[in-house]
């Protein structure tokens, strides 16, 4: 990897907690991913397990009671809340004509949940159902008045690129676009390209159209901004572009942004100074998702080439982490200020 690369992640890593016996449950973290349909399971299933492996404490699914009865399947580990409802239609089943029917409604059980999380994860498996876009809007409007910090990945961007206002100057969402959906938010924001802009320029000017927000444009490399500090995370990833990949990168963007919260809350020491910038620190999280995302493509894709899932990605969280940041426990750096 290139200095750069380093001198980024030796700052994330100071936003890792360690492992310390005085924490209780639920401090180091706790995500819900927003998302899953009945046509849907895997993606919010990839996103919740990667951030639970990488190492939020608590790992919440919110989706559709169809939804809902199969990822209960996939890990016991995952808390699934079928609180997401599709349009009506016609043979409904059972679950999903159950009342209530408003968006308004139906986000209210999800929006009393904000206050026992740390993070929301919004758009794996959600599709492009109008009352499930209706859902998560209502939704977004009270995290942002909460202050949540807001992960926005697939079906979510959708909504975002209908109504770029939803985000627009919220400091404390992170816009996780492929190349696809990039250009779209381009054309939406009215963000033009040409052959002599550099590698980083339209997402600077994406980020800075958007008021600030925390964009990572995927590709062979990831550029990631705000649209005042770009970072460019170059390590190698795998060669296989198997679906669910970008779902690891949400969920561990998720538990980076969970530990920056620990980190404000002062629940360890760092030695270090300054002490880490809270904006700065979205950035941090979002560098962080990123590497462990392409670290885990990239040991996966040596163990299993061409034949490279999703699930492979899951398996290798723990090994990516270790690889990039190492053992995070020092108990004489730690102590609580």
């Amino acid at each position: 990897m290139s200095a750069t690369t380093t001198a980024v992640l030796s700052k994330v890593r100071r936003m890792i907690p360690p492992m310390l016996e005085k924490f209780h449950k639920g401090q180091l973290g706790r995500v819900a991913v927003i998302g899953g349909s009945q046509d849907y399971t895997g993606a919010p299933y990839f996103s919740a397990m990667a951030s639970a492996r990488l190492g939020c404490d608590l790992s919440h699914v919110i989706c559709t009671p169809a939804a809902g009865a199969v990822i209960k399947t996939y890990s016991p580990n995952l808390m699934v809340h079928p609180l997401m409802r599709q349009s009506p239609s016609e043979p409904q089943e059972s679950a999903e004509s159950e009342k209530p029917t408003s968006a308004d409604k139906i986000a209210s059980p999800i929006i009393d949940m904000l206050a026992r999380l740390h993070v929301l994860v919004i758009g794996p498996g959600l599709g492009r159902d109008p009352l499930m876009q209706d859902t998560v809007k209502h939704v977004i409007c009270a995290a942002k008045d909460k202050g949540i910090p807001i992960v926005l990945d697939a079906d979510a961007l959708q909504l975002i690129q209908k109504d770029l206002n939803i985000v627009k100057g919220y400091t404390e969402a992170v816009l996780t676009p492929n190349v696809v959906e990039f250009d779209r938010l381009c054309k939406a924001a009215g963000v033009e390209s040409s052959d002599s802009d550099s590698e980083t320029q339209r997402v600077e000017a994406l980020a800075s159209a958007l008021g600030g927000v925390t964009i990572i444009q995927k590709g062979k490399h990831d550029y990631i901004s705000n649209g005042k500090i770009t970072m460019t995370d170059d390590l190698e990833g795998g060669k296989k572009r198997s679906g669910g990949q970008g779902d690891t990168l949400t969920g561990s963007i998720a538990t980076f942004l969970a530990w920056r919260k620990a980190y404000i809350d002062r629940l360890w020491n760092d030695p270090e100074t300054p002490c880490l910038d809270k904006h700065e620190m979205i950035g941090l999280a979002a560098f962080g998702g990123s590497a462990v995302t392409r670290e885990c493509s990239r040991i996966a894709f040596l163990k299993r080439g061409r034949s490279l899932q999703a699930s492979d990605l899951t398996d290798e969280i723990h090994n990516a982490f270790m690889g990039l940041f190492g053992e995070i426990d020092d108990d004489d750096n730690s102590s609580k200020l």
